[in-house]
Order: C-alpha cells, then sequence, then structure tokens
C-alpha cells in the first residue's frame, strides 16, 4: 500500500512541471543585452512564470560601417499552470 502512495506522488512530481517554449525577435540600438531584456519584458505582458530566455541567434543591422541594431531570435520557457479540472 505505502508503494503504490509512494509511487502515485512521484508520478504526480513529475507530471506535474510543464513548460511551453517560443520562440521571439527583439532588437535594441543600444545591445544585445537590452534586446535581450526587451524581449523578456514585452513577453511578461501576457505571460506568467517566465523561466528562462535562451539565446538563439545574435544579428546586427550596420549602415555607414557602424552597428544600428542589434537582434535577437532567442526563446522563452515558462511553466504552464496546472489545470483545476480533474482534481
Amino acid at each position: 500500500m505505502a508503494f503504490d502512495s509512494e509511487r502515485r506522488n512521484t508520478e504526480e512530481n513529475i507530471m506535474a512541471k510543464v513548460v511551453k517554449v517560443i520562440e521571439l525577435l527583439s532588437e535594441s540600438p543600444k545591445s544585445w543585452e537590452e534586446a535581450a531584456q526587451n524581449a523578456v519584458s514585452e513577453a511578461n505582458k501576457t505571460l506568467r512564470n517566465i523561466r528562462s530566455l535562451y539565446i538563439k541567434e545574435m544579428t546586427a543591422a550596420v549602415e555607414n560601417g557602424k552597428i544600428t541594431s542589434y537582434r535577437l531570435n532567442s526563446k522563452i520557457t515558462f511553466d504552464l499552470e496546472l489545470s483545476r479540472r480533474g482534481k
């Protein structure tokens, strides 16, 4: 009996953690760091539980030999909220 209860608790803990990943493009006239913060700040307006930002690609726009824009292709990871149904 204790084994079944322990197994069920372990399965619940494993299944409780589900994350979603979305891809974002962002830019800044100042730096890649600011472009990263812009991505997180914008995503935070509509998403809850943001956990990480993965930088997939970094590029820059150049005009007349000078960088004019820092651009990122990134992925944001956030936790999905558990459904209240079925509990």
